[in-house]
């Protein structure tokens, strides 16, 4: 058996399935750790956020969470691919190879090792510039074990792989490598999940995020209403305007009969009353932030108290203007004052004409 395997392995053929094999064992391996790294990374930076780099913020963005709804995804889909493709590429060698197929392997083998190598060797650079900039913290001890778990992880397995080395532990290589990986993606995966929540968890907060943001225009509304006019609505159907294209948004859960609220509080006063029905309540505590800028990120070719204007009052403190609309689950009320040296009624084009003498007035 062992003179006919020999035979065949100096036969100088190429086997195209087990090249696209090869080539897929590389690919999805590679991605495995690489999206296995950044799921790691980016769950630390949410459950040890450094303060150094965040501020205190009230309210829920999804695209905090972007990063890591996409390196989950690429693990969920990559790394079982991997394991299949894996499975079928030793079931190759196990019927014999022939000469330029064992070639195409240890290429393989040889090109995972460095590419692997790489990978790690530019997370471990990442991980000591942020070292040397003072992050000394438990998340940076996580990162630096979990990237020298996943190289000597890796680095083990192939090195076995090139041997020829049949046991480890009493298991077979391959089962020992898919058992050890598959504890490990599972581990991070679920504490992924811990941090960032079920799936039903951030459809809600998704949901509260478009309920403040529909609040906010109907503030806004509100506001240039009575500008336009010097008077509160009494009513939001009163906000519409099909000229202009002004409308009301709709909640979401409309068909559950949830509604948008407005009530006049005190028309003197121009105090009014927004209400919505929240699913959960708003997020708030530590969260790390791009770029150097703390709070909401301002919009292309718009300052930060370019964004502030649509609040009838400035909201200082840590939380920034989201700690305006902290809420609660459940029906939550927001009471707003316009204040109308802040917002003052726009001039009448037709019996308002801007006087020399009085200009401020303007």
């Amino acid at each position: 058996m062992e003179t006919q395997q020999n035979l065949q392995t100096n036969v100088p053929k190429l086997n195209l399935s087990f090249f696209f094999l090869s080539l897929g064992v590389i690919i999805t391996l590679i991605t495995s750790v690489v999206s296995f790294l950044n799921l790691f990374f980016a769950t630390l930076d949410k459950k040890f956020p450094d303060v150094l780099n965040a501020t205190y913020q009230y309210g829920y963005s999804t695209y905090d969470f972007e990063s890591m709804r996409m390196a989950l995804a690429t693990l969920i889909i990559f790394f079982p691919v991997f394991l299949v493709i894996s499975y079928f590429w030793k079931k190759h060698m196990e019927q014999g190879l022939g000469h330029i197929d064992e070639i195409i392997r240890k290429w393989l083998i040889y090109i995972v090792l460095f590419l692997s190598s790489l990978v790690i060797v530019i997370d471990l650079v990442t991980l000591v510039k942020y070292f040397v900039a003072g992050e000394i913290t438990n998340r940076f001890i996580f990162k630096v074990l979990a990237t020298l778990v996943v190289a000597i992880f890796v680095g083990v397995y192939y090195m076995f792989e090139l041997k020829g080395r049949k046991k480890i532990f009493g298991f077979s290589v391959p089962l020992w490598g898919a058992i050890k990986s598959s504890i490990l993606v599972a581990l991070v995966i679920s504490f992924a999940f811990c941090v960032m929540g079920s799936p039903f968890k951030q459809r809600s907060l998704r949901l509260d995020e478009r309920r403040v943001q529909d609040l906010q225009n109907i503030q806004w509304q509100v506001i240039s209403f009575y500008q336009q006019k010097e008077k509160l609505p009494e009513n939001l159907n009163e906000l519409k305007n099909p000229i202009s294209g002004s409308y009301i948004p709709v909640e979401p859960e409309f068909e559950k009969g949830k509604v948008y609220e407005y009530k006049v509080i005190n028309a003197k006063k121009l105090t009014f009353e927004l209400c919505a029905d929240f699913a959960l309540p708003m997020p708030k505590g530590w969260q790390e932030y791009n770029y150097g800028k703390g709070g909401i990120m301002p919009m292309m070719g718009y300052s930060e108290r370019d964004m502030v204007v649509s609040y009838p009052y400035p909201w200082p403190g840590p939380g920034g203007v989201n700690e305006s609309w902290d809420h609660e689950a459940g029906r939550t009320c927001f009471e707003r004052t316009i204040d109308p040296e802040l917002y003052p009624p726009y001039p009448d084009p037709i019996t308002d004409t801007i006087s020399i003498e009085n200009p401020a007035k303007y």
